[in-house]
């Protein structure tokens, strides 16, 4: 194919963790990338996430001895909401590799991790400060950037909205993009990575099509997100999968003086990772809060709000930098005591005490009999825990406990929450090497995608910390499928030399 057009770069649509893990997985190959988004800077979504990203076997679980593997998390990703264990075992399978690969190519600080709601065993990593999505993300860019300006192996160009994919027959050969007024063509393979369509909401949105039920709830997503690399497969043909499940976080912040804003910031899962408590309008708990999104979503939907998010001292330290952080915005609030949080409330400071010493007494029973409780546990199981377990899926790991005797006095950081679109889990259907399909199935040539434009990974549910370790998995993927295509047979058409280290090109 390379023959056939010149094909002498791989075209990346989109600058966030995906777009960014494909350009640079192509230049690390010997590869050039020209990588086009229509933003005004890079960074889209993805440095917005908050948790972390999984990893199985990773370098920093096996220093903390946690006994995790490919096959573990795999399990827990099915039982979360994944249809395609094909999909599913790329994303876990390469999942230590690849996080590893941040940390040993572009110098990140991946040594903390939690476990997260559906998984069990602790995998999400992130580093000491600062939100990991930026982190991550923002060292890619950095790379990219220093690539392009010291070689002609990389382009970025911003403020450039790819409009329409050009084709040779079945093959996708190129792209057109706007920019200043002036339409542009380019020519190579595509790896389509502009994100889902979560902020999608006009009257003939993808959100309006299949879930108009949403359209009301805020978002978590940025402007930008509306659908486009979905848009453009399915003009020329490529099929789409599970466009109608979308994620709805449980966790929207909401900004007391600007309680109706239609973009909300979002709590980081590991908030209740570390040992969060999710309470209703009364002060009571209601859910497992370790459990799935869509579940706790759920509970949400059928008990009194405004809920809250309290954390204790304890796990407000180990997770603190964002802490702070949210109460600089203004969506989190420090209480210097029980006290306070409950006269805030306008519920009697005992009920709070009560909340807390009942999750005290679950915790240590199920330390101390951890199959002999009363009801039915996530992912397996059983629990001591009432409120949860009630549920039909009663919470087993507790963190951070504290005993209701402490309340009173305990400093308390504290947000109000609210369930927002937060996550596309459909787009546009793939293989297991990131190549999009046609209604019948088959592969199109020169067409890639990857991240939240990508579809039937997550099924009809995402794991929290899932969605950057799949921006950087199948962006990688693509990356090294376009390079695949373009180079041909022995690497023939391969228009650079492979370097040593991507580090070596940036001096």
């Amino acid at each position: 194919m390379a023959a056939v057009f010149p094909a002498n770069q791989v075209i990346v649509v989109g600058g966030g963790l995906a777009g960014m893990s494909a350009a640079n997985t192509v230049v690390e190959l010997g590869g050039r990338s020209l990588l086009l988004d229509k933003s005004s800077f890079c960074g889209g979504n993805s440095t917005k996430a908050t948790s972390g990203i999984n990893g199985a076997g990773t370098k920093t679980q096996k220093t903390k001895s946690i006994p995790d593997n490919a096959e573990i998390f795999i399990a827990d990703t099915l039982k979360g909401g994944a249809k395609k264990p094909e999909l599913a075992k790329v994303l876990c399978a390469n999942s230590a590799a690849d996080v590893d690969w941040l940390v040993d190519k572009f110098d990140l600080d991946l040594s903390l991790v939690a476990r997260l709601g559906g998984h069990s065993q602790p995998r999400t990593h992130r580093g000491k400060e600062r939100f990991p999505g930026m982190t991550i993300t923002y060292a890619l860019i950095q790379m990219l950037e220093k690539v392009a300006e010291k070689t002609n192996r990389a382009r970025i160009i911003t403020k450039a909205e790819v409009f329409k994919l050009v084709q040779s027959g079945r093959s996708v050969v190129g792209c057109e993009y706007r920019k200043a007024g002036k339409v542009v063509k380019e020519f190579g393979p595509m790896v389509l990575a502009s994100g889902g369509f979560g902020a999608d909401f006009g009257s003939d949105s993808l959100l309006a099509t299949y879930r108009p039920d949403l359209l009301h709830l805020p978002t978590t997503n940025g402007e930008h997100c509306t659908g486009d690399a979905i848009k453009m497969g399915e003009a020329i043909g490529a099929a789409t999968i599970d466009l109608e499940w979308v994620q709805v976080h449980p966790t929207g912040l909401v900004k007391p003086d600007d309680p109706d804003a239609k973009v909300k910031f979002l709590a980081a899962e590991a908030l209740r990772g570390v040992g969060g408590l999710v309470l209703d309008a009364n002060g009571q708990r209601f859910c497992n809060e370790l459990g799935r999104r869509d579940y706790v979503t759920g509970e949400m939907w059928k008990n009194k709000p405004p809920f809250r998010l309290c954390l204790n001292r304890a796990a407000a330290d180990e997770i603190i930098w964002h802490a702070k952080h949210y109460t600089g915005r203004g969506v989190m609030k420090f209480y210097p005591s029980g006290e306070d949080l409950a006269k805030d409330m306008g519920i009697p400071l005992q009920t709070l005490v009560d909340t807390h010493q009942k999750h005290f007494e679950a915790a240590k029973k199920q330390e101390k009999d951890p199959d002999g409780g009363n009801f039915p546990a996530y992912p397996s199981g059983k629990t001591w825990d009432e409120p949860s377990g009630k549920t039909g899926s009663g919470k087993k790991f507790f963190h951070n406990i504290i005993d209701g005797s402490k309340v009173a006095t305990e400093p308390f950081y504290v947000a109000i929450i609210t369930p927002v679109i937060h996550y596309c889990m459909g787009g546009l259907e793939c293989t297991v090497d990131a190549e999009c399909i046609d209604k019948s199935g088959k592969a199109i040539p020169g067409l890639y995608v990857a991240g939240e434009a990508a579809g039937g990974i997550h099924g009809n549910n995402r794991l929290g910390g899932n969605s950057l370790l799949d921006c950087v998995v199948f962006g990688r993927v693509a990356g090294k499928a376009a390079c695949k295509f373009t180079f041909g047979k022995d690497e023939k058409f391969k228009p650079c030399p492979v370097p040593s280290e991507l580090k070596e090109l940036t001096k």
